[in-house]
């Protein structure tokens, strides 16, 4: 027995060592996908379209490489794409400011101007784990850490697709934290032949690769850098939308890199995703990084066993080309732009030119209707007159003169007089008005050149005028930035529960990694909006200023899908527009999740919808998307509290469309909507149903 025992102890070490650092307890074995645990190595192989499997083959050591090899399994023969590969990970921490505005929501910040730290993840290896989650694999690698900081890798496999994401998901104890990262595939020496882009004109560029290549940060489209191996190319890219953290400017301030030694902080040779410190050099807010809440700092990858070209074209088809895709029965519409095109050029006396390019930018990423915020602290609001008026009229002419059967330029303003906060204003056709009224001056008077002109001297005036010219008003970045306290200090007046003053408007304000969607803020502001009992609508919002093909605009972007069968002629008026929004109409998007349909009860968005006595309803929803789906959520409320019920999507592979009926009981509510996000935190949202 001793004997037995000095053996046992003698042999322990060998014994540990032998066995698998993997656990496999949550994976599926007899599912689509292999995973092979033996020693220090774990080799996944799903199941990635076109009858191929793709590969990843991952090295456990401590201090080696983390992916061993990358490829690609098809007719029987492996074509290895890239080995010996590490992620790398840049994690910025500077100040969030707290105190000073609305907390967590605050816009208004210059965390770069602040002290902060750009510090390596370091990550030491030990153990993994694999688990199936519906259609997907993930493995979890502990161990991540930085200064404040601590986590683990994820690596998530997604079935029917060459497609992978690695995250570093990080937490903090630390309280008032922002944060920013960069992000990278990195090799000792080159295992790329070439690195491929399209340039901010699309058009694809190449460089050899060089060993001694240093650092270079690049301008491009689609925000893709591809390396290019004898075997195939490996695409790396981020959350399309989810990456960039809000800004006044949709500069493109070169999000990807390739090279040696970046920032002299990841050492060898790499591609990768990266930031901008001082953003637009306006206001720089970050991302927020709450204490305890798990920060996804993460890219994708996409595989293919052929040249860099094809595959950025596979790419594009995530965002449908940065193109909003055309949908039957609707009609695309964007908001908020202080393009600024009338003061700057126009009224400068500058040469006009025939095609603006903001106008050849909406064309080219399929928006149909442009609703603009001219006049931005630039113009003559409250007059002279003369001022006013001829301002008015070059807005007016401008936009009548950019519009033509497939495309509205429409004026407006965010006028931020009156009501309190800042909020935006839409005419159905070209109205002058005066943002002043002196004690004699008529409400509305007649001009000679520009018939009826209305001078607006108080809230009251600003709703009679709204009334008389079936116009629309609604609060921009609600609780936030300008705005900050609105709609909720005037929620009870007179003009905000009159039916024209449409609700508010929804952007990604404030940036959280951690967050599975974007805009809770506002989103969270539609909610209380119902259970106030008010039957508004939020509208989705740019808020951008200048607007050039070079720019990034697609990730800046969102836009509204509004039922409309055809383009009203400017002419004519837009009164088709402006029912759509003040109706509900209408559904919102950042472009790669669609809902063609949506009904409660038979009954579409902006409707009232009739409960059985029991309080069942029949949901139909269509969806059409481009990543996998996460999940689809019914959001209901009562007058008082909101209620979320999730769906779990993870069964959902890349690029798919499916009629979704849900039934639940909303015995009790009086409203109830959609929201539907994808694993890369892109998503879309209905506006209300009302229940009886």
């Amino acid at each position: 027995m001793r004997k037995n025992l000095i053996l046992i102890l003698l042999l322990a070490p060998f014994i540990i060592k032998a066995q698998s650092v993997v656990d496999l307890s949550n994976f599926t074995r007899n599912g689509e996908v292999k995973a092979i645990a033996k020693g220090s190595q774990l080799s996944i192989s799903w199941p990635s379209g076109n009858n191929e499997q793709g590969s990843v083959t991952f090295n456990l050591k401590n201090k080696q490489p983390l992916f061993k090899s990358i490829g690609i399994q098809k007719d029987n023969a492996y074509k290895e794409i890239a080995t010996e590969l590490d992620p790398g990970f840049i994690l910025t921490v500077g100040k969030r400011d707290l105190i000073s505005q609305n907390g967590w929501n605050i816009f208004f910040d210059k965390v770069p101007k602040k002290p902060h730290q750009s510090y390596t993840i370091d990550l030491k290896k030990q153990n993994a784990s694999v688990a199936t989650v519906g259609s997907r694999t993930v493995v979890k690698v502990p161990g991540l850490s930085a200064p404040g900081f601590s986590g683990y890798l994820e690596v998530t496999f997604y079935n029917g697709s060459p497609l992978f994401n690695v995250a570093a998901v990080m937490t903090t104890q630390k309280d008032s934290t922002a944060i920013l990262y960069d992000a990278a595939l990195i090799s000792k020496k080159p295992v790329w032949n070439s690195i491929s882009w399209a340039d901010t004109q699309s058009k694809l560029q190449s460089h050899s690769v060089q060993a001694a290549d240093s650092s270079r940060n690049l301008a491009v489209k689609y925000r893709t850098i591809i390396g290019e191996g004898e075997h195939g190319s490996l695409a790396v890219f981020p959350a399309p939308h989810q990456y960039f953290y809000p800004l006044d400017e949709a500069f493109n301030l070169k999000f990807t890199w390739f090279g040696n030694n970046y920032r002299d902080l990841l050492k060898g040779y790499g591609i990768g995703i990266r930031q901008d410190l001082e953003g637009d050099r306006r206001f720089v807010p970050w991302f927020n990084s709450p204490p305890n809440t798990h920060q996804r700092l993460n890219f994708y990858c996409l595989l293919d066993d052929g040249a860099a070209g094809p595959l950025l074209t596979e790419v594009k088809r995530f965002t449908h080309n940065d193109v909003y895709k055309p949908v039957s029965g609707y009609k695309t519409m964007a908001s908020h732009f202080h393009n600024e095109f009338i003061m700057q050029v126009v009224m400068a006396h500058k040469p006009v030119p025939d095609s603006p390019n903001f106008v050849k930018v909406f064309k080219n990423m399929g928006v149909n209707i442009v609703h603009l915020a001219e006049f931005h602290y630039t113009a003559h609001p409250k007059g002279p007159d003369e001022k006013r008026l001829a301002e008015l009229s070059a807005l007016f002419k401008q936009c009548k003169r950019l519009s033509d059967k497939t495309f509205l330029l429409l004026p407006g303003e965010e006028p931020n007089e009156f009501f309190g906060g800042h909020w935006l204003d839409f005419f159905p056709k070209p109205v002058y008005w005066i943002m002043s009224r002196k004690a004699d001056q008529p409400f509305v008077t007649e001009d000679p050149q520009h018939g009826k002109v209305y001078h607006i001297g108080d809230k009251q005036d600003m709703l009679k005028l709204l009334e008389a010219e079936k116009g629309l008003a609604w609060t921009a970045h609600a609780r936030t930035k300008g705005s900050t306290g609105f709609p909720d200090a005037y929620k009870n007046e007179p003009f905000y529960l009159s039916d024209r003053f449409m609700g508010a408007a929804w952007k990604h304000i404030p940036a959280d990694l951690s967050l599975p969607r974007m805009g809770k803020r506002a989103l969270d502001l539609l909610d209380d909006m119902n259970n106030w009992g008010l039957k508004k609508h939020m509208i989705g919002e740019a808020d951008l200023f200048t607007i050039e093909p070079e720019n990034e605009m697609y990730a800046h972007m969102n836009v509204n899908y509004l039922q409309l069968a055809d383009l009203p002629d400017y002419d004519d008026g837009w009164q088709p527009v402006l029912n759509a929004m003040q109706q509900g109409k209408f559904f919102t998007t950042t472009g790669e999740v669609l809902f063609p349909s949506f009904t409660i009860n038979d009954k579409g968005a902006g409707e009232t919808a009739q409960l059985d006595k029991r309080g069942n309803a029949i949901i139909s929803l269509s969806v059409n998307w481009t990543f996998p789906l996460n999940f689809i959520e019914i959001i209901s409320g009562d007058g008082k509290e909101t209620y979320r019920q999730k769906i779990d999507m993870n069964n959902t592979k890349a690029f798919g469309t499916r009629d979704f009926t849900f039934t639940t009981n909303l015995k009790g509510r009086k409203w109830a909507r959609i929201e539907a996000w994808d694993v890369a935190a892109n998503g879309a949202y209905t506006q209300t149903v009302y229940l009886k």
